[in-house]
């Protein structure tokens, strides 16, 4: 995600031409854009991280199952 927001700022601070960013290439800002896609469409799934965070809510699901089932036997 703060790939994603980095290069939200980069397009936004060369488009408006601001400071130093407005001699910056858009080859640069591309660049960027292809490594991002890269991370988050093979690097990621690669690592498992999509599927870390999609067990993290199963777990805490799981838990809050198990605690209001526990709760209603008292």
């Amino acid at each position: 995600m703060p790939l994603i927001l980095l290069l939200a700022a980069l397009v936004a601070l060369r488009f408006f031409e601001v400071w130093r960013f407005a001699q910056l290439s858009w080859w640069w800002i591309v660049a960027l854009a292809v490594v991002a896609f890269i991370w988050f469409e093979f690097i990621e799934k690669m690592l498992g991280l999509d599927k870390k965070k999609a067990h993290k809510t199963d777990e805490a699901r799981r838990k809050e199952r198990v605690k209001q089932a526990f709760d209603k036997r008292k």
